[in-house]
């Protein structure tokens, strides 16, 4: 393997690596809940917002992180987040009440997205067309591990040393990946392409890009999209624990499936870049999504057990189908606004995050006692992603 092709994959497992630290922080601590549940005597739907509250931050910051990165460089704002992150997982593992847990919590959130938020800017700042979405795609497939891997790690960790050491595992990824960044990280975005950091003109910007109606509409339909799969992930402590009656380190049996399906998903997204129409591509992904949603929901009405692995099947299925809307929409967006891609990146993300944020925080926990209402909720996330995705094309056609 060529010098070029080493640094390339380097580049690719250390972005991969920044951006799953978000899907990390959110799953990790799964097989603690009844733990921490019981230590601070909490209900379901209090133990439900310690993701809602990493959410809503994570969601914000994503407009503050890629402006700053299009003003002051991608790497010191990577830097600077990493370090945030790195000190609000040592603080969560020493939280001493239900509140300063949230508290915590909320600062993860704020920094644990700079990777989500800046990575997709640096893939544009170093290729464009079908490149980049490869590149996209290689990324997912690399990342989409960590999801699966963490709640098992987690819940070792849990079983061996109880729910705070979870937590400083966090610690070591966050200190991990800041060495790895401070020595690896290119700057992709160098000084004569920067803005300059003028807070007024950083909201002039994004108030554009959020006034831009395409954008928009790209934006809402990948977020109800991604929340198809936030019906799983969001509900996982019930779906594993409740209604598999599985055990604290068993999160895997359904966290394999989710990932099986973003990493088949990109897979094929990377293997037909150029070669089909992006337009096709998004609705062939879609049709997979709802037949696969569609027939959970069926079998759950029909049959009161189906056999889990109908139900991991059908999740993979689902699963890929996102994966192959996701990175054409998300392109999409980027190339709206070429030179503000950090600020259309946040913006993207803000409000991806902002409907996954809901989804868990509020649709979820009305779904957690049934696993036909849980695959309902995909269903209908789907369905709403597929209505907002034709009235964005309709609008483009009609133009």
């Amino acid at each position: 393997m060529s010098l070029h092709r080493r640094t390339q994959w380097g580049l690719v497992i250390l972005l991969a690596a920044l951006v799953m630290v978000s899907p990390f922080s959110v799953d990790t601590f799964y097989p603690s809940f009844p733990e921490i549940a019981a230590e601070f005597a909490l209900d379901d739907w209090q133990m439900q917002q310690t993701i809602t509250v990493y959410m809503l931050p994570f969601a914000v910051m994503t407009l503050v992180q890629g402006p700053l990165s299009d003003a002051l460089g991608r790497r010191p704002v990577v830097l600077g987040g990493l370090s945030l992150y790195a000190g609000a997982s040592v603080a969560c593992a020493f939280a001493p009440n239900y509140p300063l847990l949230l508290a915590f919590r909320a600062l993860q959130g704020m920094s644990a997205g700079v990777g989500t938020a800046v990575g997709r800017a640096i893939v544009r700042d170093l290729h464009d067309g079908p490149q980049a979405q490869r590149l996209m795609n290689a990324i997912t497939m690399v990342f989409a591990l960590a999801p699966a891997i963490a709640p098992v790690i987690g819940g070792w960790i849990h079983v061996l040393f109880g729910w705070r050491s979870v937590f400083g595992f966090m610690v070591l990824v966050g200190v991990a990946l800041l060495a790895a960044s401070y020595a690896r990280l290119p700057e992709t975005h160098p000084p004569e392409r920067r803005v300059p950091l003028n807070p007024p003109d950083l909201a002039s910007t994004l108030a554009k890009i959020a006034s831009n109606r395409q954008f928009m509409l790209l934006a809402l339909s990948s977020g109800a999209n991604l929340a198809t799969i936030f019906a799983y992930v969001g509900a996982a402590p019930a779906i594993v624990l409740r209604h598999w009656q599985l055990e604290p380190t068993q999160f895997a049996w359904l966290f394999v499936p989710v990932i099986t399906g973003i990493v088949g998903g990109a897979w094929i997204s990377s293997r037909i870049a150029g070669r089909m129409a992006q337009h096709r591509q998004v609705g062939a992904g879609f049709a997979v999504t709802l037949a696969a949603t569609g027939l959970s929901v069926m079998l759950h009405g029909l049959f009161a057990s189906v056999p889990i692995v109908i139900q991991q099947v059908l999740i993979v299925a689902a699963a890929g189908g996102i994966q192959l809307v996701i990175p054409v929409q998300a392109l999409r967006m980027l190339d709206l606004f070429r030179t503000a891609r950090g600020s259309a990146a946040s913006v993207q993300s803000c409000v991806m995050l902002g409907i996954g944020a809901f989804w868990i925080g509020v649709v979820v926990p009305a779904l957690n006692d049934s696993l036909m209402l849980i695959s309902t909720g995909a269903l209908l996330a789907t369905a709403l992603a597929l209505a907002i995705w034709l009235l964005a094309i309709r609008r483009v056609r009609s133009r």
